[in-house]
């Protein structure tokens, strides 16, 4: 929902229960991806409709101004599933081609998942329910 959060060092108890709270306020919702969209070095699906995701990241983002999404370098928010990342336009579009026969997708949405970063792997940390 936002990218970069805080620190892995700082996301202890006190941290996951504001984050409870904040999330479990907001109710489960249904996307579906039906194509795929492009930043630079990046293939994602689109989610639809993207406005529950908007809000999620907003409301993470008014509680921890210090984490504003997308480190502060960007002013809009573009909800997206990353699929792919880095290596060139070819390989992403192998990768994009790949996918257009699995598509469309749906997905419920009961939770949100607080994944950390230790410096080789990403790691799933805490899952918060919606509401």
């Amino acid at each position: 929902m936002l990218f970069p959060f805080l620190d892995e060092s700082r996301t202890d108890a006190s941290v996951c229960s504001a984050l409870a709270g904040v999330l479990g306020s907001h109710p489960a919702f249904d996307l579906q991806f039906e194509r795929c969209g492009r930043l630079p070095e990046v293939l994602y699906l689109v989610p639809e409709p993207d406005t529950p995701l908007r809000r999620l990241t907003e409301a993470i983002a008014e509680r921890w101004p210090e984490a504003p999404p997308y480190g502060g370098r960007y002013t809009e928010i573009v909800p997206h599933l990353t699929v792919a990342q880095g290596g060139d336009d070819a390989a992403l579009e192998e990768v994009e081609a790949g996918l257009a026969g699995g598509l469309p997708l749906t997905s419920h949405v009961t939770s949100v998942e607080l994944m950390v970063y230790d410096g080789k792997k990403w790691q799933e940390r805490a899952s918060f329910a919606l509401g």
